[in-house]
């Protein structure tokens, strides 16, 4: 293939374009930002997961309390009763009255049972309470950290994105300027050699794969016409030749 030596020389320019818009693009991908949110919205929707278990849990024992609360209340209210009877001198029979001594003691160790329980139910409250409290304030730790990263990815998107834009807009203007079948070719190459499909021919070595050139190679691109379009024997990419190149 042949092209003019300066066309060939601005073939250098679009590559510098493709390599810069290449950099920005890896640079969006890999923004710290991107890293935090990640970690962050998967301790948050981890954190919502046991704020929904202890809430859950709550709400049991709130409810086991209330329960044992009306227990107690429907004890009190019978041990009540029976006291008014026993301490009015209605109850005569002795038999009655000891049946009624004994409900009366049945009756304090059911009432004590049950307060012993509902103080233990109390007690999980309170403590399922205090994780919900810390537990939501650690979710909001979080989502000011969120918010945060949120705001500093999307101002760092946006330079990012605009440096890009302008980038393919220079890149839009020279590529028409190139020679058709050269532009295949350098797609070609770029697409299977990690973005890089034209490359310098600096001080003898190639500048895509960083390699100096055998003599025997170097002989063979000195010899070759200066519009005669040249790989390199390494990594086959374009190489332009340059006034640094050594020749």
């Amino acid at each position: 293939m042949k092209a003019d030596p300066a066309i060939q020389r601005r073939l250098l320019d679009l590559q510098a374009l493709d390599s810069g818009i290449d950099r920005l693009a890896v640079r969006r991908r890999g923004l710290p930002e991107l890293a935090v949110l990640t970690e962050r919205g998967e301790a948050l929707s981890a954190l919502d997961d046991e704020i929904v278990g202890v809430q859950t849990e709550l709400g049991d024992v709130t409810r086991v309390q209330r329960r044992l609360e009306n227990e107690i209340d429907v004890v009190r209210t019978r041990s009540a009763r029976d006291t008014q009877r026993l301490e009015s001198g209605a109850v005569t029979n002795s038999r009655e009255l000891e049946n009624l001594q004994s409900e009366l003691a049945s009756l304090a160790r059911r009432q004590g049972v049950l307060e012993d329980e509902a103080l233990e139910r109390m007690e999980a409250v309170e403590a399922l309470e205090a994780r919900i409290a810390e537990f939501t304030a650690r979710r909001a730790d979080l989502t000011a950290e969120i918010d945060a990263a949120t705001t500093s990815r999307d101002k760092a998107f946006a330079e990012i994105d605009a440096e890009a834009a302008r980038l393919r807009e220079r890149r839009d203007a020279l590529a028409p300027q190139l020679p058709e079948a050269l532009i295949t070719l350098y797609e070609r190459i770029r697409a299977s050699s990690s973005g890089v499909g034209a490359a310098a021919l600096v001080r003898r070595r190639c500048e895509g794969c960083h390699l100096e050139l055998s003599g025997g190679d170097l002989r063979a691109v000195a010899a070759a016409p200066v519009d005669e379009v040249v790989r390199c024997e390494e990594c086959r990419r374009i190489l332009v030749r340059t006034p640094e190149s050594g020749l």
